[in-house]
């Protein structure tokens, strides 16, 4: 948080009805707050599960993906802003679920609202199974102006009626820093399953692995092993293997040391091998390089990407608040920066000079977001195919 964030923001009450912000077909459970960690605070009416939880605030900016965003594991721990304004227009279909159950720890829109056509239901309803609270009638605007002026922030949505300003804002600095927490235990597989029965084999190993992820490969003719985070090279690298990815997931790769030494071991073995978001990181760190915290993190569905040496853009899917070190890539390596963010300059892929790895930071699979860089996939299989 920056030393020189601006006077902090405090609740008013709402000026407008419940009904005007959660749609009545929703149903509010009454008035609740939202409190940062340097005692900022709005105020907003409870809709999601009823309950207080508290995590790291990060911003997304698309205007659809709302289920896709809260069954991503890679927001395990964080309290996410959708900054469009009206979340619920889509409904939700169970088979866009990116894994079995919401993992973010809250929900915060301007306004809810209930589109339920067909075999859609409202994402609401999934928040509440699972206890993730939501809140919605804040300006999400102020908000994110507000954490582009600060940077990253602990924060909590407090349960509905408890509306102590000073005691939301000591819940907010009592929660656990994101550095300290492991999330990838927590949203990996406990046991490895397979899916498909024909194509190469590609090992996938789930740090928080996106189900849109396994379509992609499955799509173009891959068989996919899932297999925990736990796994050992051993098992990963077994004759009828063709290629490994290591999935995103949340978390600070620096915490990583065991998957880390895993991805050594398969850049050593010299098979294909594609790392996605935390596994680009974990790639990376397996190489020598450093990964360090971004001020804010990226989360959303536009951000651009350039190849370095073909000097193609491409629109990308992001969300990760960490970032590798380009500077700091061994010479001696092998590796060099293939692609960077044309917003922050910062390192976006990876590749091997002479092996067949690639790395990329944004979301080839989407969900959401633009399919423009779904060819990481192709690159990949074509390299699969190629060693089956």
């Amino acid at each position: 948080m920056s030393d020189s964030a601006p006077a902090v923001i405090r609740p008013v009450a709402l000026p407008i009805p419940s009904d005007a912000v959660v749609d009545p077909r929703i149903g509010a459970h009454g008035p609740a707050l939202l409190a940062l960690e340097d005692g900022t605070v709005f105020a907003g009416v409870s809709f999601g599960a009823p309950v207080a939880s508290g995590g790291d605030l990060v911003v997304n900016t698309s205007q659809t993906g709302y289920q896709e965003v809260c069954t991503d594991p890679s927001y395990a721990g964080q309290v996410v802003v959708m900054t469009y304004p009206l979340i619920g227009n889509h409904g939700r279909l169970s088979g866009d679920d990116q894994s079995e159950r919401p993992w973010l720890r809250g929900l915060v829109v301007g306004h809810a609202t209930a589109a339920v056509l067909g075999r859609a239901r409202q994402i609401v309803h999934l928040l509440r199974a699972q206890g993730v609270p939501a809140i919605a009638g804040l300006d999400t605007r102020a908000l994110a102006r507000h954490l582009r002026q600060t940077g990253c922030q602990r924060a909590i949505i407090t349960a509905p009626g408890a509306v102590d300003v000073d005691d939301a804002i000591d819940q907010a600095r009592g929660v656990m820093r994101w550095e300290d927490q492991d999330f990838v235990g927590q949203v990996s597989v406990a046991a490895p399953y397979e899916s498909g029965d024909r194509g190469p084999l590609v090992a996938v190993v789930d740090y928080g692995l996106k189900a849109n992820i396994v379509r992609s490969l499955r799509r173009r003719g891959a068989r996919v092993r899932v297999l925990p985070h736990t796994v050992s090279a051993a098992d990963v690298l077994t004759p009828d293997v063709a290629g490994v990815v290591l999935s995103p997931g949340p978390g600070d790769p620096a915490r990583l040391a065991a998957p880390t030494a895993l991805a050594r071991a398969v850049i050593e073995d010299g098979r294909p091998l594609l790392g996605i978001c935390l596994g680009h990181q974990i790639v990376a760190r397996a190489a020598g390089a450093e990964t360090r915290r971004l001020r804010f993190g990226h989360h959303g569905a536009n951000h651009p990407v350039e190849d370095a040496r073909l000097g193609q853009v491409q629109v990308t899917a992001q969300n990760h608040e960490v970032t590798v070190d380009g500077a700091s890539l061994p010479a001696g390596s092998g590796f060099y920066v293939s692609q960077r963010n044309l917003n922050d300059d910062s390192v976006e892929g990876l590749r091997h000079e002479t092996l067949p790895i690639e790395t990329v930071q944004y979301h080839p699979e989407g969900s959401p977001g633009p399919l423009d860089a779904a060819e990481v996939f192709d690159r990949f299989l074509a390299r699969v195919w190629s060693v089956a």
